[in-house]
């Protein structure tokens, strides 16, 4: 047969011997290959196809010693492959063997044909073939090979996060295995275990790049290298021992199409996960029609990431991203410009939607669509990108319910202040309004005193009367806080007589009126005629009219509120529990903590004390800094020991609310 072809344990190198995450794939391997003649292992480059082919292969030939013969596609030259096909057909004649075909996309369009003859005029050899690409023969049986699996998001890399969150994650134990064998010193510790997360997750857990970066833990330490990886992430994935992820990314697009090339380097504009429609929406342009577009994505999609909690969807390889990113940027004729513009408007418009979703009371629905296109939502709104400032204004203003109510806060401030520096004036009034509900909210109240002043002034010349309403909105809240029942309850009636009754985006007028409950709760007895308005929203509130559920919660808490100060506590506590659901649901983090501490009022009422204390830490975490102390707290500082509220107010602060109210 000559050197083109090799017997498996001479060809594979021994650090492939190592094997970390893959026992589901293995076993569904080795099991299609005792069935089938035809097995093609797929999936991005670096992924670790060679790896689970080589287990794979061990398994089977260990069990019924079958014979086996090993080809690296990607290691013969040009003239090799050409008459690849020929001496394997004779070399393999009247052999019983398993082949296997390694790199098998080096053949191109050639690869599916060769391949079908080996299986025609050699019946008794069975193949394995590892590819970016379906061959798309009559018996293939595929096995797509997923990235190892990773931590969630940490909340900051640079903080501690214990080690026992991620140890068990595929990506973590590789990445420590093969950074201690880059340094004996290295240790994964709750110090640096948030940065290794970190890493994995922007590594999108593929072996290859993985290893690339473990194999510099002796240069960079996990933070380090995540920040090399954002700042310059070509020059990182370029170097480092072994086979570089950005080589692997250069040969897939050499090996691609013009036409699948092109829509490559149009993806590079997706910074999370994609489907047909979207792709075809952004990147179906020009040359690359949305049906010609759809088309290559469906040939492209063994060598992409498939999203696991979303089937149809897909993601660029970090390191194909970059490159491909480079490559846009560089082609003639603005076809950069023309995507970033298209992916801007198609994200704009689901911003609208999720807007659309939310007012019409499908919340849950919405804040679900805005949280799985985030990664696009926040490149759709940097406001340096070819839509500037203005257009990554009005998708922030579009999403206001996922900062307001949907524990994103900071987050959304930071786009919009991001974008309000870089806006020339007059500054659009909407966004300065809700800057400045996100500002007070994060208790700073005299930082959004010139973002409110600022926002009336243009409201007003641009006769903004809804934005002029969630201003007082804005101001009554803050009295609130403050205790200034009366100023707030007057600022919060002011708000509802300017709203407008038609209004298509902020809190909505539910919101108000519970605000308005709220602060009348704290002043006296409820008026007859908040009341019959009280009863009216409820009625507008019927599953038939699309109910409003978040403002739902703020009208059970303001009940609340008004049922413990007329000394009625059950009824206080189950209207609580009701609110509590909907924001845990939510995620409404300001609503959990206001109802965390009239629910610890009213535990400590009861005489639990220590569960008191628990609730007030839980809701600690998010309580705006202006917002005057709980009443709970002054009770408890009466009734328990210092150490004991002290030692039970931190076991709160470190446990999720949920962990609390066994009730819900």
């Amino acid at each position: 047969m000559g050197d083109p072809v090799a017997d498996v344990g001479q060809a594979v190198p021994a650090e492939l011997s190592s094997f970390v995450g893959r026992r589901r794939e293995l076993a569904r391997a080795a099991a299609l290959l005792a069935t089938e003649r035809l097995v093609t292992l797929t999936g991005p480059a670096g992924v670790g196809k060679t790896r689970l082919a080589v287990r794979a292969v061990r398994t089977v030939t260990g069990a019924d010693g079958l014979d086996t013969v090993w080809v690296d596609v990607s290691t013969l030259p040009g003239f090799r492959r050409v008459v690849l096909e020929h001496r394997l057909l004779h070399g393999l004649a009247g052999r019983e063997v398993l082949l296997v075909l390694d790199g098998c996309e080096q053949l191109g369009e050639a690869a599916a044909p060769v391949v079908e003859n080996l299986l025609r005029w050699l019946p008794r050899v069975r193949v394995l073939v590892t590819s970016q690409r379906r061959l798309a023969l009559p018996g293939e049986a595929e096995l797509a090979v997923p990235p190892l699996s990773y931590p969630p998001a940490p909340p900051d890399p640079v903080a501690p996060l214990p080690v026992d969150r991620i140890a068990g994650f595929a990506a973590v134990r590789l990445y420590e295995d093969r950074a201690r064998g880059a340094d004996p010193f290295f240790e994964l510790t709750d110090r640096n275990a948030a940065a290794v997360a970190a890493l994995c997750r922007a590594l999108d857990g593929i072996p290859g790049a993985l290893e690339l970066a473990a194999g510099r833990a002796h240069q960079y330490a996990p933070l380090q290298a995540l920040q090399r990886l954002a700042a310059e992430p070509l020059s990182f994935l370029a170097g480092g021992a072994g086979r570089a992820t950005l080589v692997d990314a250069e040969r897939s697009l050499r090996l691609s199409s013009p036409t699948e090339r092109l829509l490559w380097e149009r993806l590079s504009v997706f910074a999370g996960s994609f489907d047909t429609a979207a792709v075809a929406e952004v990147c179906g342009f020009g040359e690359l029609t949305p049906d010609t577009a759809a088309r290559a994505l469906a040939r492209l999609a063994p060598a992409l990431l498939a999203d696991g909690e979303h089937p149809g969807r897909y993601r660029l390889p970090l390191s194909v991203r970059v490159y491909a990113a480079r490559r846009l940027a560089h082609r003639p004729g603005g076809d950069g410009h023309t995507a970033a513009l298209r992916h801007h408007g198609h994200w704009r418009g689901l911003a609208r939607e999720a807007a659309g979703l939310w007012r019409e009371g499908a919340q849950t629905q919405a804040r679900e669509l805005a949280l799985r296109e985030l990664p696009d939502l926040r490149a759709a709104m940097n406001p340096l990108s070819a839509a500037g400032p203005g257009a990554a204004l009005e998708i922030a203003v579009d999403l206001w319910f996922l900062w307001s109510a949907c524990g994103l806060a900071a987050e959304g401030r930071r786009h919009l202040e991001r974008a309000l520096a870089l806006h020339p004036a007059p500054r659009p009034a909407r966004a300065l309004w809700l800057a400045a509900w996100l500002v007070a909210g994060s208790g700073e109240a005299d930082t959004s005193d010139p973002l409110l002043v600022e926002a009336w002034s243009t409201a007003v010349q641009e006769g903004e009367d809804a934005c002029l309403a969630y201003l007082a909105h804005v101001r009554a809240t803050v009295a609130l806080w403050e205790e200034r029942y009366e100023d707030a309850a007057a600022e919060y009636a002011e708000a509802l007589e300017l709203l407008p009754a038609e209004c298509r985006f902020g809190p909505g007028r539910q919101v108000l009126r519970a605000g308005r409950t709220l602060a009348l709760a704290h002043t006296g007895p409820t008026p007859p005629e908040e009341k019959e308005e009280a009863a009216e929203a409820e009625a507008e509130a019927t599953p038939a009219r699309g109910a409003d559920a978040w403002a739902r919660s703020w009208e059970r808490y303001a009940r609340a509120v008004a049922e413990s100060r007329a000394g009625r506590p059950v009824r206080a506590r189950t209207e609580l529990l009701r609110a509590l659901e909907t924001q845990l649901v939510l995620d409404d983090r300001l609503g959990q903590s206001f109802s965390a501490e009239l629910l610890a009022e009213l535990e400590a009422a009861r005489g639990h004390y220590e569960r008191a204390a628990l609730l007030l830490g839980a809701a600690r975490r998010t309580r705006p800094a202006v917002a005057c102390a709980p009443r709970a707290l002054g009770i408890l500082r009466d009734r328990m020991h210092p150490q004991a509220l002290r030692d039970a107010y931190a076991q709160g602060a470190r446990t999720a609310l949920r962990a609390l109210l066994p009730e819900l």
